[in-house]
């Protein structure tokens, strides 16, 4: 997922339709599909970097350019984490523990009330929820007793690494860059609306109470909205800034949370005080720090307790993993997928990062990837330390289709002009409904990875990626990488 913080976006314009493809260069006698695919590139502007490999079913190469140079992959990242997971979901679906509540004991008689997270990616304060919504935990406590001391979040179920090695600080107040915690609500994120006044005044921003608005915003004539926020790591204080035309509907901004464990317990006690439940006491957290236990290169001791089980006045039922990893690859989403890696980390480790990673490890080794073809910091791709190659992902690509689950994990992969981050491309293409890929861009990265069905019916695996674009020159380059992809389809 590409963010752009410092750039101001007119959102009132008409929403950008599918990328135009590049024009396709006039044949030349003799000419072969490298040399074709070659000269599509080559108009691209200068300065990108590419890797592009195509496969059969069975894995023979159909074509390669640099298919072992090392890019970064972005969200292509997400298949890894994704099939890992589903390599080893029936033991994840068996572990998964939802959301729970508890009493303890507390100051002066009163007990304080403890919400527990256990990794769970969907649990929601929305006031139409349906299901893993904060309120039945809230309504179990409010059956119990009136009167609380102190509201807890404890996230002790993973250790405390909320941001992943090599991830953009400056994607921190985004809701891209979320914290990640075992105790996550609402997506870590906390939507405010931006409301116009009359012309020469300051907005109304509403919905944020969690935060400080500082707001620089200003109202103008006309409908065009140009908003943007910052907040610096670990601050309470959003600002916002901007113009949003007096003409406009509202607009909604969506900022980061950087202490999801807090934030959860800060909205339960609201959700207490709604029920006529007396909150005396504060918000407060329960980390469990991360340890050398929790590295499997480091680990000489045994695994650092974790928090007690006993004692759940409610709980919440764990909805299905693969349902989630829909969501992860459709959409893209950064925190979902962290959490899934962490989820996999808990399989016989303390659910740490360096865990999650060896589990992960563990499955590209089974599924033949070159292990000089994937280097990962993370479970989505916002790390910039993130390196694959192209033949590593085509590899697991191939590998995932000969698995019992492989039609199953491709179905939750985006559709090229129908659905998820491919709705826009391809749309009036030969390849409209006909490719299923995961996409990424992120820092200079654009990827494409997936299958294709080429004119003549034939299913192929490609991987694709980019690196080395200027923000400037992403439509450009997006544009070039699906015209070579329409050409290989052309072709067989």
């Amino acid at each position: 997922m590409r963010i752009f913080l410092s750039a101001l976006v007119a959102i009132a314009l008409p929403l950008a339709s599918a990328h135009a493809q590049a024009p396709q260069p006039a044949a030349s006698p003799g000419e072969t599909l490298l040399d074709r695919i070659e000269k599509i590139l080559a108009r691209a502007p200068a300065g990108n970097r590419f890797g592009f490999l195509v496969a059969d079913m069975d894995g023979a190469p159909l074509l390669a350019i640099a298919p072992d140079q090392r890019f970064m992959p972005g969200s292509n990242t997400k298949m890894f984490t994704t099939a890992a997971a589903y390599a080893r979901l029936t033991e994840l679906d068996a572990a998964a523990r939802g959301t729970g509540v508890r009493l303890e004991a507390g100051r002066r008689g009163r007990s304080n009330v403890v919400l527990v997270g256990r990794g769970d990616a969907r649990l929601s304060s929305a006031a139409d929820c349906v299901t893993n919504c904060l309120s039945v935990l809230a309504d179990a406590i409010a059956a119990k007793t009136r009167k609380v001391r102190d509201v807890i979040g404890d996230d002790g179920w993973f250790p405390n690494e909320r941001w992943s090695p090599g991830m953009s600080w400056n994607n921190i107040p985004t809701r891209s860059g979320t914290g990640i915690s075992a105790l996550t609500l609402d997506d870590n994120e906390l939507a405010a609306s931006v409301k116009p006044a009359a012309p020469g005044e300051a907005p109304s921003i509403e919905g944020a109470g969690y935060y400080t608005i500082d707001n620089r915003a200003q109202t103008v004539a006309g409908s065009e909205v140009h908003l943007d926020h910052w907040r610096d790591p670990g601050s309470f204080t959003v600002r916002v800034m901007g113009t949003i035309g007096a003409d406009a509907p509202a607009h909604t901004l969506r900022f980061g949370i950087d202490d999801p464990a807090h934030y959860a317990a800060w909205r339960l006690r609201a959700l207490l005080q709604a029920r006529g439940v007396r909150v005396k006491g504060d918000v407060a957290v329960r980390h469990r720090p991360l340890l050398p236990q929790d590295d499997p290169a480091k680990r000489s001791a045994s695994l650092p307790a974790l928090p007690p089980e006993d004692g759940l006045v409610a709980e919440l039922l764990p909805q299905p993993l693969a349902e989630d990893i829909a969501i992860i690859n459709k959409r893209s989403q950064n925190l979902h997928a962290e959490l899934l890696l962490r989820g996999l980390g808990r399989l016989g480790g303390s659910g740490s990062i360096a865990d999650g990673q060896a589990i992960l490890q563990g499955v590209m080794a089974q599924a033949g990837v070159p292990s000089a073809g994937v280097d990962l910091s993370d479970g989505s791709g916002m790390s910039t330390y993130n390196r694959i190659t192209p033949r590593a992902a085509v590899t697991l690509l191939g590998w995932i289709a000969r698995q019992p689950w492989g039609a199953a994990w491709r179905e939750s992969l985006p559709i090229g002009g129908q659905d998820g981050t491919l709705r826009r491309r391809f749309a009036g293409t030969a390849l409209q409904g006909r490719i299923f890929a995961k996409t990424g861009s992120l820092n200079a990265t654009n990827a494409l990875s997936g299958y294709l069905m080429a004119t003549s019916g034939r299913t192929l695996i490609f991987s694709i990626i980019a690196n080395d674009t200027p923000d400037s020159q992403t439509d450009e380059v997006l544009a070039t990488m699906d015209t070579a992809l329409l050409a290989v389809a052309a072709a067989y």
